[in-house]
């Protein structure tokens, strides 16, 4: 494993740094928006803003990387990244704000784009499924590890966007080093909703949800840990904990996928999460560590819907379809992110309760797993499954070609399954 990532650990080296500051700057905002006294509703459009301009980013990306090439592209998308990390702290006010997640959002996409088309060209085949592994770990410990940077400075300052901006800055410095080749960028296929949906409904539906409530989750999950009496190294533990269920938990619960059928097993864990997102403020109530605990299982759950979700897709159709079903997933997975924050924002704002967070959570989940289960019955009888489980990372459509099951030579005819 260590000889095969060796080659590669500039580029993973580039996205930790990035995905440390992207991570932080994500809870931050949400922080000090309050601390500015910025409604639920306003910072759930403010995060709504930064999906938006991630959506948006994932057209373009391409043609940039072609017209100057991956270094140049990742430094320039960098350098505007740090600026506008900086201009946060300068234009602290609605609007400026909403303007500026746009477009870092768009720049991030085009950085992610460079490190993944990077390591797709860069992986033996027979060792994509290790390297995915490795980058999907790299992210989720970025991203936890990111939220702890909020011990070290106060949140209504300078300092910490300062942070932000470091780090997105000298994840310049090992993508530039790197002696690897380029590669080319190839535009990712994508297949209509209707085909989708006539496909693998539960799978168009359980991509929906987890888009619907971790956008909101990853926007007003500060705001919500601030209203537990949390402060920022709290708050930074509370989402801490949330990210590393999510890393821990996918990987035993795709196995279990794997063995029975998946649609029970994402009707099972919608239901599992809706309820342990209604457990949390009985869990807070215990104090901080059953608080903890009930965000690692919210974490664990929530976060392999995705995952099952594509497992299911890709269990029902051919090989050559893989990279444009799960592109066109992801697709919806990031318009799902865009409009959850405003959702659940106007519920809290409404509400007067940040607890209206977990009850949107709750609703969400808990109409999938119906959805998904009626389907199941339904269905009963096309259980099969040919497709292996693996953690999801939701980033471009480029990570996507790391998946093993995206170069699969098998013939599409054996591996064609009817409508689940």
């Amino acid at each position: 494993m260590l000889a095969l990532i060796a080659p590669l650990s500039a580029l993973l080296g580039g996205v930790g740094l990035l995905l440390l500051g992207s991570g932080l700057f994500g809870t931050l905002l949400a922080v000090r928006g309050e601390l500015e006294g910025f409604s639920a509703q306003t910072i759930g459009l403010i995060t709504s803003s930064y999906f938006v301009g991630f959506f948006l980013g994932t057209f373009f990306a391409p043609a940039l990387i072609r017209r100057i090439g991956h270094i140049r592209s990742f430094a320039f998308c960098a350098a505007g990244t740090a600026a506008l990390t900086l201009a946060h702290a300068i234009f602290v006010w609605p609007l400026a704000w909403l303007l500026l997640r746009i477009g870092v959002g768009a720049l991030l996409v085009v950085l992610y784009t460079v490190i993944e088309s990077w390591l797709n060209a860069s992986s033996p085949p027979a060792r994509r499924a290790q390297v995915f592994s490795a980058y999907m770990l790299i992210n989720l410990g970025a991203l936890a590890l990111g939220q702890q940077f909020l011990r070290v400075a106060d949140a209504g300052g300078f300092v910490l966007f300062a942070v932000v901006s470091m780090l997105v800055s000298l994840a310049v410095m090992p993508v530039a080093w790197t002696r690897l080749s380029p590669p080319a960028v190839h535009a990712v296929p994508r297949i209509g909703l209707r085909a989708l949906y006539r496909t693998a409904p539960s799978a168009l539906v359980g991509t929906l949800a987890s888009g619907l409530a971790l956008g909101a989750f990853w926007g007003l999950g500060p705001l919500y840990a601030a209203d537990l009496g949390l402060d920022p190294a709290g708050v930074a533990s509370f989402m801490g904990w949330t990210i590393v269920g999510g890393a821990a938990l996918q990987f035993p619960l795709g196995r279990l996928s794997d063995r029975r059928d998946r649609r029970s097993v994402l009707a099972a864990v919608g239901a599992v999460a809706a309820l342990a997102t209604v457990l949390v403020p009985l869990a807070a109530g215990l104090g901080h560590a059953a608080a903890h605990a009930a965000m690692f299982a919210f974490g664990g759950l929530s976060f392999a819907v995705y995952p099952l979700s594509v497992a299911h897709l890709i269990d029902r159709i051919a090989p050559d379809q893989v990279l444009a079903g799960s592109s066109s997933l992801l697709l919806v997975h990031g318009v799902a992110s865009a409009i959850g924050p405003g959702l659940a924002g106007a519920a809290m704002t409404r509400s007067g309760q940040p607890g209206a967070l977990l009850a949107y959570a709750a609703v969400v989940f808990g109409a999938m797993a119906l959805y998904v289960g009626w389907r199941r019955r339904i269905r009963e009888g096309e259980s099969a499954h040919d497709a292996s489980f693996l953690p999801m990372l939701r980033t471009t459509p480029t990570a996507l070609e790391l998946m093993p099951a995206a170069h699969d030579s098998e013939p599409a005819a054996e591996r064609a399954r009817p409508p689940a």
